[in-house]
């Protein structure tokens, strides 16, 4: 069994206003067993914060930085923490 962790990814491209927000909702529901949520900032970046199974939350880094998502990636980085809890489903903030 996988342990849990907590992800965090900055992204960083033309991510606002394309619906990537949405799509890495989708995503992680369609890997299931996540909490978190997308947010974008104001510096133009969008902020994934993702806790579970550490296989899932590396499928969603995965995809974040593969060539599937709205809009154009430039550039992703990460941390890895324990996870923090208090998330109901996955977000878009």
């Amino acid at each position: 069994m996988s342990e849990d962790v907590r992800l965090v990814a900055w992204v960083r491209g033309q991510v606002q206003g394309v619906g990537f927000r949405w799509f890495t909702r989708a995503r992680a529901l369609e890997l299931g067993g996540m909490s978190g949520f997308a947010l974008n900032l104001a510096d133009g970046r969008v902020q994934v914060v993702a806790e579970g199974p550490r296989e899932r939350c590396e499928g969603l880094l995965e995809w974040l930085r593969g060539d599937d998502t709205p809009g154009h990636v430039d550039g992703v980085t990460e941390i890895w923490d324990t996870p923090r809890g208090g998330y109901e489903g996955f977000a878009i903030r």
